[in-house]
């Protein structure tokens, strides 16, 4: 294979790897590379609604080819390896790629042998995740078919991304259970890692009322430390005392445990300090806090931000006016606060539109509209209004 050259190197062609490579061109940058090996392009918040009902999961993705930005030279492979103090890329098939500038945007790993029993659980005996495009919508099969027992949604520990998809999907699922007449025979369970329902009080103190709402039992600061998919039970463990307790489940609603990719957590690139072996960025200006030439966005960093793709939406711009200074040799004045936006689904026909920054103040993006409550009748915006401006705003670099 022969070695190529290019001004700006981008890893990943999920959310932060196409806008930024949209907003680069924009900018005025010519020679790009994006290096992504999967055809296909998913706006993965739909597959919450796909797990309850509300949303077909051939919506959710269009061709690599479609939303790559002209221009853009798209590198059909994966990364292994990132020599950053030879400023080069190592791909699968061995091709060395050498960067002026790196921007790393690989998205998050899914850990799914990371609870033992887990991976072999899903798929069948009512455990599925809306995690993955082969799995949302057995979830939704799933929730149909369940009349009775008990159910159990789970969060695992540590930083995942749309870290409310496992809450979102148990009110989903509870509200259809409550239309059909059979929630009162279902016993859900919540199992959180968190002391509380949410980062942010005002949001936490609605989600509790929530939950109450629909019957379902909390279990905070625990996690699943084993799945038997014979017997159909789980392992629930409190963090805190050390107590377990083995519950027998009909359906099951998992996520797995996440991290960085094996290739950048065994990098150079990594925060030392991270245990996840998230690439280590300043929070505000996006660039790496020992390689000046390198610069990373969304669910891979340290950025202490919830991972939606709205902090990725709000990193990007910041991330592109400091990389381009920095081309021209000055230092760019773009600074990210750590916005984030978590719409929580809280029945099939409400949601709680959590907006927030790094010092969990709330920021609201929507006039005229009280966000610190549930909003009635404002799913469209997460079913329609949000997949619109992502496909045809964001990943264009418009928004």
């Amino acid at each position: 294979m022969s070695d190529q050259d290019h001004a700006v190197v981008i890893i990943g062609g999920g959310s932060g790897g196409i806008t930024t490579a949209a907003r680069l061109r924009k900018a005025g940058v010519t020679d790009i590379a994006l290096i992504e090996p999967a055809d296909t392009h998913y706006y993965q918040p739909l597959w919450t609604l796909v797990g309850g009902g509300r949303a077909k999961i051939v919506d959710s993705g269009r061709p690599m080819a479609s939303v790559i930005p002209k221009g853009v030279t798209w590198v059909r492979d994966s990364v292994v390896s990132v020599d950053p103090e030879a400023s080069t890329v190592t791909t699968e098939r061995g091709t060395v790629i050498r960067y002026g500038r790196l921007v790393v945007s690989t998205g998050i790993q899914l850990n799914w042998n990371g609870i033992p029993g887990m991976e072999e659980a899903l798929g069948s005996g009512g455990v599925s995740s809306n995690y993955s495009y082969e799995l949302a919508p057995k979830t939704w099969d799933n929730v149909r078919r369940t009349t009775s027992g008990t159910a159990i949604f789970h969060m695992p520990p540590g930083p995942i991304k749309c870290a409310g998809a496992p809450q979102k999907i148990a009110y989903l699922a509870c509200d259809y259970w409550r239309e059909q007449g059979v929630l009162e025979n279902i016993r859900p369970i919540l199992v959180l890692p968190t002391p509380g329902m949410f980062g942010v009080k005002v949001w936490s103190d609605v989600l509790v009322d929530v939950a109450k709402r629909y019957g379902i039992e909390v279990r905070f600061n625990s996690a699943i430390t084993q799945m038997n998919p014979v017997e159909q039970t789980v392992v629930i463990k409190n963090n805190e005392t050390g107590a377990e307790e083995t519950v027998h489940y009909d359906f099951a609603h998992m996520t797995p445990p996440q991290s960085a990719p094996d290739w950048l957590r065994n990098s150079a690139l990594a925060d030392p300090e991270n245990p996840f072996g998230y690439m280590g960025v300043n929070k505000n200006t996006m660039q790496h806090n020992v390689y000046p030439n390198v610069f990373g966005l969304g669910d891979c960093t340290t950025t202490p931000n919830s991972k939606t793709g709205a902090a990725i939406r709000k990193q990007a711009p910041v991330l592109v006016e400091n990389l381009v200074a920095s081309m021209k040799g000055s230092n760019g004045k773009g600074s990210y606060d750590g916005y984030a936006s978590c719409p929580i689904t809280t029945s099939r026909s409400s949601l709680l539109l959590c907006e927030f920054d790094y010092d969990l103040n709330v920021k609201p993006s929507i006039p005229l509209i009280n966000t610190k409550k549930e909003i009635k009748d404002f799913n469209k915006l997460k079913q329609v209004g949000l997949p619109v401006l992502y496909w045809n705003l964001m990943l264009k670099g418009k928004a």
